[in-house]
C-alpha cells in the first residue's frame, strides 16, 4: 500500500522542517516546495520541487497527487522587491494551484490575531492569506495561529540570549508588560499534521501553556545564560532606533519597528485554550547553555546566498 503523499512548503527551514519532520515519522511521503532547492540535505527522503510563483503550472504539477498541503510560506519582513503584498499574491497563487492539482486539504500557518484593518503589514497581510485560503476552492483548509515560536533553531529566544550574553545593558521598551504566548516548534508541527487528519474547517491558535509578559521573557533567558545584563525600562518609541543600531552592526534585521508595536499592542498573545503542552520557561532553563552560543541572522536564512 503506497503511503500518502503531502506537500510542505519550505521542508528545509524552521517550522517547515519540524512539520516535515512529524509527517515522515507519521510514514508519509513527503515533497516540498522550496525557493533554495539548493539546500537540500544530501541523502533527504524529501522529494524537492521549486517554489516558483511565476510557474503556476509547474506549482500545480508538483502538487498533483499530494493528499494535504502544509503551507508556511511568508516573509518576516519586506526586503527588496519582496513585500508583505507580494507575498499575499503569491500565497494566492499557491492556493489556486493546489485546487487545480486537486489537493484535498491545505493546513495553513498564520498569526494571533490577524485583522486587514491592523496597521502592521504583516498582521494586515496574514488576515489577508487567510481569506484567499477561504475562497480558493480547495475542499477544505484548517488555520493554525502561532504567535511566537521557540525551540529548534528558532531565531527570537537565541538572539534575545546572545545579545544578553555581549551587551551590559539591554532597552524593555515601557514597563515590558505586553504579554506573549509562545509554542515549540515541535508542538506547532504536531497540531499541524493532526489538523491534516481531519475532515473539518476550523481555525485554531497555536500557543502553549504560558502566557508571560515580555519582561518576564527576558529575565528568564538572562537567569539561564547566567547574564549579568542590567535590563533598563525606554520609551517604547526607542526600542526600534536602539534596533536600527544593532541592524547596522550585524548587518540583519532584529526587530522591526512594526514588529515591537503589534508585540506591545498584545497581537503575540491570545485567550484561547493550550494547544501545545511544552513550557516556556521550563524549556528555556534547559536549554540555557545553549542559547545564544550563536547569532542567528534572518537575512542570512531567507534572503543571502549561502557563502
Amino acid at each position: 500500500m503506497t503511503s500518502q503523499l503531502d506537500v510542505v512548503t519550505g521542508a528545509f527551514s524552521y517550522s517547515g522542517s519540524a512539520i516535515a519532520r512529524d509527517l515522515l515519522q507519521r510514514g508519509h511521503r513527503v515533497r516540498t516546495l522550496t525557493g533554495h532547492p539548493g539546500r537540500a540535505p544530501a541523502g533527504t527522503p524529501i522529494e524537492v520541487r521549486p517554489l516558483d510563483f511565476t510557474d503556476e503550472r509547474g506549482l500545480a504539477e508538483s502538487l498533483a497527487g499530494a493528499d494535504t498541503l502544509y503551507n508556511t510560506y511568508w516573509v518576516r519582513f519586506a526586503h527588496g522587491t519582496v513585500t508583505h503584498d507580494v507575498a499575499v499574491a503569491n500565497s494566492r497563487t499557491l492556493f489556486d494551484a493546489a485546487a487545480k492539482a486537486g489537493v484535498r486539504r491545505i493546513i495553513h500557518v498564520s498569526i494571533t490575531n490577524p485583522s486587514e484593518d491592523s496597521p502592521d503589514p504583516y498582521f494586515r497581510g496574514k488576515a489577508a492569506v487567510e481569506r484567499a485560503l477561504a475562497t480558493c476552492g480547495v475542499p477544505s483548509y484548517a488555520v493554525a495561529r502561532p504567535a511566537i515560536l521557540f525551540g529548534g533553531d528558532g531565531v527570537l529566544l537565541n538572539n534575545i540570549a546572545w545579545l544578553l550574553r555581549r551587551l551590559p545593558v539591554f532597552a524593555i521598551g515601557g514597563r515590558g508588560d505586553y504579554r506573549l504566548r509562545p509554542i515549540h516548534v515541535d508542538d506547532l508541527a504536531a497540531l499541524c499534521v493532526d489538523l491534516g487528519q481531519r475532515t473539518d474547517t476550523t481555525v485554531v491558535d497555536a500557543v502553549g501553556p504560558e502566557s508571560v509578559t515580555f519582561r518576564q521573557l527576558v529575565e528568564t533567558i538572562r537567569a539561564a545564560v547566567r547574564s549579568r545584563t542590567v535590563l533598563v525600562r525606554v520609551p517604547g518609541k526607542l526600542v526600534p532606533v536602539f534596533a536600527d543600531i544593532l541592524d547596522v552592526m550585524l548587518r540583519d534585521r532584529l526587530l522591526t519597528a512594526d514588529e515591537y508595536a503589534s508585540m506591545a499592542a498584545g497581537r503575540a498573545d491570545s485567550a484561547g485554550p493550550t494547544t501545545g503542552p511544552t513550557v516556556l520557561t521550563q524549556w528555556i532553563a534547559e536549554h540555557g547553555d545553549r542559547l545564544g552560543r550563536r547569532y542567528a541572522s534572518e537575512l542570512d536564512r531567507h534572503f543571502r546566498r549561502p557563502g
